[in-house]
């Protein structure tokens, strides 16, 4: 007798069976029924009470319909049904066929999973702004707790589930919307009137939001950085483990908290990758500006060709409906040979071998070029290409080139270039407010950072605006700028030129050593 070997035990997917059967609309509308039904605390449903809640429009014509879709659904596990003796008044009411019916566990999980199928599938997401502003809002709480030794475990708790609520939608409703706007683009599910009625607000937004991400992005990375300065935040995370850990079931308390702690560590790593750029790693909310960036021009490359094919102009789209409109019209099949070869210049793949003894064969005796391969004249290949598969003569191996030297070269210069950096960073940190005009001379490395600076905050300012602050893309340097009522004119000179333009007050700080908290 041969073991039998026990495997895991494989899911039971026959829920999901009055998906793919005739009638499958008026399973849904039963099972939505018993869903509705459910929100107001009603277990049991009978077959006259599902057809009286039904729409008016979707309902059958009598209950026996709905009690053979009530008996299919048991049998496929959606429903349980149960003897309805609560209407026994007589003995031969006893052989009657009266049930009750409620949902089963599989049946409530194959809703839930068509709930979330179909408003994934209808959300086209969006770029939260407002998020931004909230997470602001609940890093600061967050740091103003941690200033305690002791922080309180429920403002805790509930701080960071608030964060971590608004951070996970801000992040689904971004990969959303640009897998929404990538559709659009690429003019995939979307008229191409809407689109142009449609690009203007687009752009706007866009614009909007990348602005927003630009300034609160900065502002966000500061406060992750000082809440994990001298491990501030994880004792506000064990603080929440230990709260939410309470509530664990007697069988789980042993080691509840612990996994709870890992539970919150994960999040705050998901928000600070979010945020910063780590390890050569570039951050989600980086790479979300370079997308939506990159947007605004595809999309204005899209109207232009829209402009284009509506001009009369020919693009590939239209050569093709053309070429495809010929061979509908070519007489036979010989015709759409030559139309073949002539459009895409692919051949039979006996031209590999054609030489001029070919040609002159071919010319005497032509070959059709449906002839199968066995009823054809055989192929004359050499010899040396049979047994060895190529032309070439195969030779030694070349010799494996040691490039220690170079790499070595490629760390001196890595090295090299990091160092500039920081005394690039390390020039520009002013000691307080300072004017523009009194920043001196810069060398080439420190005013392209300072022109990096410089622009991030221009970009966040407005008419009749007085000040501003506008943090790196690292979010490790901050700009504080201020209009200066007098005005006056501000020089910076560097070897290549002097750069000229408005005197404002400034301040220049290092985000990574402190100086940026007050």
């Amino acid at each position: 007798m041969t073991p039998r070997i026990e495997g895991p035990e494989q899911p039971d997917y026959s829920p999901f069976a009055h998906l793919t059967v005739p009638n499958a609309a008026l399973y849904r509308q039963v099972m939505r029924t018993f869903l509705a039904a459910k929100e107001r605390f009603a277990v049991h449903l009978r077959p006259e009470d599902v057809h009286i809640a039904m729409e008016p429009g979707e309902r059958p014509a009598d209950v026996e319909t709905v009690t053979k879709a009530l008996d299919s659904l048991v049998d496929w596990g959606n429903l349980r049904a149960d003897p309805d003796t609560a209407r026994v008044t007589a003995v031969e009411d006893f052989y009657r066929k009266r049930f009750i019916y409620q949902l089963t566990r599989a049946g409530e999980a194959t809703e839930a999973a068509l709930g979330a199928y179909d408003e994934t599938l209808g959300r086209r997401g969006a770029l939260q702004a407002v998020a931004l502003h909230d997470i602001v809002t609940q890093l600061r709480a967050l740091l103003a707790l941690s200033a305690d030794d002791r922080p309180d475990p429920a403002k805790t708790h509930l701080a960071l589930d608030a964060l971590a609520s608004r951070f996970t939608a801000l992040a689904d409703n971004a990969r959303a919307f640009m897998g929404s706007l990538q559709r659009t683009i690429d003019l995939h599910e979307v008229e191409e009137e809407v689109f142009l009625a449609y690009k203007d607000r687009l752009i706007q937004y866009l614009e909007r939001f990348i602005q927003d991400l630009i300034t609160l992005g900065g502002r966000i990375a500061q406060l992750i950085l000082s809440l994990e300065t001298d491990g501030r935040i994880d004792v506000l995370l064990r603080a929440a483990a230990a709260r939410e850990a309470a509530d664990a079931a007697p069988e789980q308390a042993g080691h509840a908290e612990e996994e709870a702690y890992l539970g919150w560590a994960g999040r705050w790593d998901g928000l600070a990758a979010w945020f910063i750029s780590r390890d050569g790693r570039e951050s989600q909310a980086r790479l979300l500006r370079g997308r939506a960036l990159g947007a605004i021009p595809q999309m204005l490359a899209v109207v232009r060709s829209l402009g284009e094919r509506r001009a009369g102009r020919s693009d590939r789209s239209a050569d093709f409906r053309t070429l495809a409109r010929w061979f509908a019209e070519a007489p036979d099949d010989d015709s759409r040979h030559r139309l073949w070869r002539t459009a895409f210049g692919l051949y039979p793949g006996r031209h590999l071998t054609v030489d001029a003894d070919t040609l002159a064969a071919r010319a005497a005796r032509p070959v059709p070029a449906a002839t199968p391969w066995a009823s054809a004249d055989p192929l004359r290949i050499s010899p040396q290409l049979r047994r060895t598969g190529s032309y070439e003569r195969r030779g030694k191996p070349r010799k494996v080139e040691d490039r220690q030297d170079r790499r070595r070269h490629l760390g001196e210069v890595a090295a090299k270039q990091a160092a500039e950096t920081a005394a690039a960073r390390a020039r520009l940190v002013t000691d307080g407010t300072t004017r523009l005009s009194e920043l001196g001379e810069l060398d080439p490395a420190s005013f392209q950072f300072f022109l990096q600076l410089l622009g991030d905050a221009l970009a966040t300012w407005r008419p009749g605006m007085r000040h501003t602050v506008a943090t790196s893309n690292d979010g490790s340097m901050e700009i504080r700028m201020s209009a200066l009522a007098d005005g006056g004119e501000a020089e910076v000179r560097t070897p290549s030129g002097t750069f000229r333009g408005p005197d404002h007050l400034i301040e220049i700080v290092d985000l990574t050593d402190g100086g940026g908290h007050r």
